[in-house]
């Protein structure tokens, strides 16, 4: 029986908190009853145009916050190994795709902004290129960044090392 080896790196990067339900139940009644009030006003002057209007603001509202916890149930689970990269990606319904690399024949590119703060992470492999951890912070990102180029160039050099014909 051949033993798997343990992973050099293993992260699952997730989008920032979601609000829980009751929150999600306190901010609608919340934004309910401050557009009732004025939306009441408005009706009882008879601008029904205007009142149907701010109800389909609150309809905004409360679609912008159903979206914002489904998009919260994303992830991206990274796996370094010292021959191979994985990266599963988890979309918001429950979608897998996945990319896999090989540590040697991959690239690790740190975008950042005029003021250095880091602003994307890509793994680049000939023609193929992945964006990891879009939906991180900007600190969050540069943590990551640090602790994978660190674990990828750790891989390589295992890599490196343990082909048949060199000298360890």
């Amino acid at each position: 029986m051949q033993d798997i080896p343990a992973p050099l790196f293993a992260a699952v990067l997730t989008p920032p908190r979601r609000m829980s339900p009751r929150a999600i139940a306190i901010v609608v009644g919340l934004v309910l009853v401050l557009m009732a009030l004025p939306g009441l006003t408005v009706f009882s002057v008879g601008a029904l145009p205007i009142a149907g209007l701010m109800g389909l603001d609150f309809l905004a509202i409360v679609l912008a916050l159903r979206l914002s916890q489904r998009a919260g149930k994303r992830r991206e689970e990274v796996t370094l190994w010292p021959g191979r990269l994985e990266i599963v990606f988890v979309g918001p319904k429950g979608e897998l795709s996945k990319a896999n690399f090989r540590p040697t024949a991959v690239r690790l590119v740190i975008e950042r902004d005029f003021d250095e703060r880091t602003t994307g992470l890509k793994l680049k492999s000939g023609e193929t290129e992945s964006e990891v951890g879009a939906f991180l912070s900007p600190d969050e990102k540069a943590s990551f960044g640090k602790a994978f180029g660190t674990a990828l160039r750790q891989a390589r050099a295992e890599s490196v090392t343990s082909k048949p014909g060199r000298p360890r």
